[in-house]
């Protein structure tokens, strides 16, 4: 499962990035991001979803820490990146290597 992670958390990485991309290369500004995020009612439940599963992620990482690696890198990830490859990320380095 360790290399899965691993896959995962490249394709998560890699698949918001080119989306993110797209958007700047399009003349968008992190200024209008956060409102282009809450277009209309489908773009604006789905980030309301990733934000609360971000929260969750965070809490149970917290949970964690005695016996986790640093919460830290994958907080940082998360927000800068995504989910998406925050968790499988999370979860590669918390595996024990095969």
């Amino acid at each position: 499962m360790r290399t899965a992670y691993l896959i995962l958390a490249i394709i998560g990485a890699l698949v918001p990035l080119a989306f993110f991309a797209q958007y700047f290369a399009a003349g968008g500004s992190a200024v209008g991001f956060v409102p282009a995020l809450l277009v209309n009612g489908a773009s604006a439940g789905f980030s309301a979803d990733l934000i609360i599963s971000s929260v969750v992620f965070w809490c149970f990482m917290a949970t964690r820490r005695p016996s986790g690696p640093p919460l830290w890198p994958f907080v940082v990830l998360n927000l800068c990146v995504g989910l998406s490859c925050a968790l499988p990320a999370y979860l590669y380095r918390s595996s024990s290597p095969e």
